[in-house]
């Protein structure tokens, strides 16, 4: 077991603050692609500290540059800094051991990269619909604020009997009218706080995705993202030489989804306790929504024959296509959607304000 020191080296907490995963991956990239042409690691690190950006980049690093020079492994530098994710410390150690660091440094380049491209894909599904949505509010917001109030004194002068959809318009103008300016801001508030506890704070956003996956199209999208980052990074890390509880663990640590999280640090646990992945998967209670029985089996055959890498990578690159039609069908689907509710919004606000009208007309010519 690799014993953890602890080094006075560190990166402060601060510097690791200002490190993006864009910098770590450039810095990856490079180390690898020049050590795979021959160059010294000092001189490396050299040229990678020039041109990075980032002020936490470079301190890191320097702190790599120090160790390095004071004859401390690669790995052990990487470690010292405390900003460097657990699979990457073992698959440079494991590269340095095996005379394979700059194959390993190729497999989490793209591991990053894919990570990367996961994420981008859930973004790029939800950000249609978001903005669509923000920009309903905004637009209702403003009416509310703004239009509503003057027409609710335009029909208060008129002598006629109101539609219902009209005497509610009227209340909501006059509620705004005389409150807008406190109640919209604290409604405001109100949303982004709920925003910010369902989906960005760590402790409670496994509700929101809990919120998520309850809705069809959304849920296939997010079983599928996952699918795919399972048996890509699974299969990449075990192929690299990674021990399969490691391997667990750095895939548990990649996920941003709360659920498929407890599941893989279940296999990780058991798998270590000597169990194997199919008595892991039938002890896991809910493991079948989670990952089909189809897949599960298919897993299970790939641990059986020894060859697990092979048949995890397989099942990356099948639901990495389906996650590309899945998004694209998704944007396809929820437009309709979007604009059916845009559509309801505006004609309740044409009939409060038609109908009235043309009550006002009939009174006159009669």
């Amino acid at each position: 077991m690799r014993v953890h020191t602890p080094s006075p080296r560190g990166v402060s907490t601060i510097a690791r603050m200002f490190i993006r995963a864009r910098d770590r991956m450039f810095f990856l990239e490079h180390l690898s692609l020049l050590l795979g042409a021959g160059m010294d690691v000092i001189q490396i690190l050299d040229g990678a500290q020039k041109d990075v950006r980032s002020w936490g980049m470079r301190r890191l690093i320097a702190n790599i540059k120090s160790d390095v020079n004071s004859g401390v492994s690669l790995w052990r530098a990487f470690e010292n800094t405390k900003a460097m994710p657990e699979h990457v410390i073992s698959l440079v150690r494991i590269g340095e051991q095996s005379g394979r660091l700059s194959a390993n440094l190729d497999v989490i380049v793209l591991q990053q990269e894919k990570e990367h491209e996961f994420r981008s894909r859930i973004r790029s599904a939800m950000m249609y619909p978001v903005f669509v949505m923000v920009l309903a509010v905004v637009v209702g917001i403003g009416i509310a604020w703004f239009i509503l109030p003057r027409l609710s004194d335009v029909f208060a002068e008129l002598d006629v009997d109101l539609p219902l959809v009209t005497r509610i318009l009227i209340r909501i103008g006059a509620f705004f009218s005389e409150y807008g300016s406190v109640a919209i801001p604290i409604a405001l508030g109100v949303i982004g706080l709920l925003v910010v506890m369902l989906f960005v704070s760590r402790p409670t956003r496994f509700i929101g995705q809990w919120m998520l996956m309850q809705l069809p199209g959304v849920k296939g999208l997010i079983q599928q993202v996952e699918l795919s980052r399972f048996g890509y990074l699974l299969g990449t890390l075990l192929d690299a030489g990674l021990p399969i509880v490691e391997a667990l663990e750095s895939v548990a640590q990649s996920t941003t989804v709360a659920s498929y999280r407890r599941l893989y640090r279940y296999l990780g646990n058991t798998v270590n306790e000597g169990q194997s992945l199919r008595v892991s998967f039938e002890s896991y209670r809910h493991a079948a929504s989670l990952i089909p029985h189809s897949i599960q089996q298919l897993i299970v055959a790939g641990e059986q024959s020894g060859k697990l890498p092979q048949t995890l990578l397989k099942i990356g690159k099948t639901f990495e296509s389906k996650t590309e039609t899945t998004t694209k069908n998704l944007a396809v689907i929820l437009e309709p959607i979007l604009l059916v509710i845009v559509w309801v919004g505006v004609v309740l606000v044409a009939l409060a304000v038609v109908l009235p009208v043309y009550s006002l007309i009939g009174n006159l010519q009669t």
